[in-house]
């Protein structure tokens, strides 16, 4: 019964790109007052991926929200993808997740083995990755939505924030890029069955794997890369440090066939939010405009990218690929002298010594 429901004809929009713009959240909470509790290391006053709490000298908790309409038809498959997106952000902090709890809205009518198998992913990814799924919160609504909130656990001495980078690090990245656009591109049933398979298998991993090889680097900052696009959360990581970046977007390994889509403008509205808030301060170079978009691109269960120690890039780079993990350097931090006026991001060439 559950595969007669088709969840993305039920969804205006896909995954991560239902979020609120980064722009326009900035002016949502301009004026708010910063939180004065000590122990709240990390708050809504940084752009960063979940909040963090400390207990005691050597141990924080890290919190956070996450759930969207759904990007695919298979209710399981939705429901591992809205989990490994929401314990993302916990593996970007250098967390390790130990409680999760439903957030899930979907029609008064939808079958209940639909909703048992959207549920029954999600749980199966969250014992993936070794933590309890303790209840959570449900609602009807014409749309369906689904996600988590998690908590993890970390020494705060160890927490990884998005604003750490130190100018020469390397970047290097975790998963394809195109999820946004495939997601579209099955949304609207025109995506090669290559493409499905790729994009699916890359939504429902977990970035445990790379959070686990990370945590035994000199990573100087993390984030994991989702409705924001590759530009929107390094933007975020330049303006928290400080420094410029350059981002070589040929490195980047893409899914199949997201380049002809989006030279063919099947693209999700999120990537024109995306390019208003991040474009202004990108130098685009020679980077064809299909390319930027997929730069652009608000992926869901998106990969890591981290900002490495220059010594240590190659050392990570292939300590990640020996796990299994498909990771590329993809741009390097520059100093704050770097920047040109308004553009602090720059669009070039991989250096060959990379």
């Amino acid at each position: 019964m559950e595969q007669n429901v088709k969840l993305t004809k039920l969804a205006s929009c896909a995954g991560c790109g239902a979020k609120v713009g980064a722009g326009m959240l900035a002016q949502l909470f301009d004026g708010f007052a910063a939180p004065r509790d000590p122990n709240l290391l990390v708050g809504f006053d940084h752009a960063d991926d979940a909040a963090v709490y400390k207990l005691a000298d050597e141990l924080a908790i890290v919190q956070t929200v996450d759930f969207f309409p759904p990007m695919v038809d298979d209710p399981y498959v939705f429901g591992q993808v809205a989990a490994a997106n929401a314990l993302s952000d916990l593996y970007a902090m250098g967390a390790r997740p130990i409680t999760a709890l439903n957030v899930m809205a979907v029609p008064e009518d939808m079958p209940a083995e639909t909703v048992r198998a959207m549920l029954r992913g999600g749980l199966d990814k969250v014992t993936e990755a070794g933590a309890s799924l303790a209840g959570g919160h449900s609602i009807y609504d014409a749309e369906p939505k689904y996600g988590m909130a998690v908590t993890g656990v970390i020494n705060p001495e160890r927490i990884l924030t998005n604003d750490g980078a130190m100018a020469g690090d390397v970047l290097i990245y975790t998963k394809p890029l195109g999820l946004g656009i495939a997601s579209t591109a099955l949304q609207g049933g025109i995506a090669a069955p290559e493409l499905e398979r790729a994009a699916v298998q890359a939504l429902c991993t977990l970035n445990r794997g790379a959070a686990e090889v990370m945590a035994n680097h000199h990573v100087h900052a993390c984030t994991d890369i989702t409705g924001f696009g590759v530009l929107g959360h390094v933007l975020e990581m330049v303006e928290g440090a400080g420094l410029a970046a350059q981002i070589w977007p040929e490195a980047f390994e893409l899914l199949p066939d997201v380049l002809d889509l989006a030279s063919l403008g099947i693209l999700p509205s999120a990537v024109y939010r995306n390019r208003q808030y991040a474009a202004p301060h990108v130098a685009p170079g020679d980077t064809a405009l299909a390319l930027q978009d997929v730069l652009f691109d608000p992926q869901t269960s998106g990969g890591l990218m981290m900002a490495v120690d220059e010594d240590d890039a190659k050392a990570l780079l292939a300590n990640l690929i020996v796990a299994g993990v498909p990771a590329r350097a993809v741009g390097r931090m520059l100093p704050q002298a770097a920047r040109e006026q308004e553009h602090w991001i720059f669009l070039a060439e991989r250096p060959r010594d990379l």
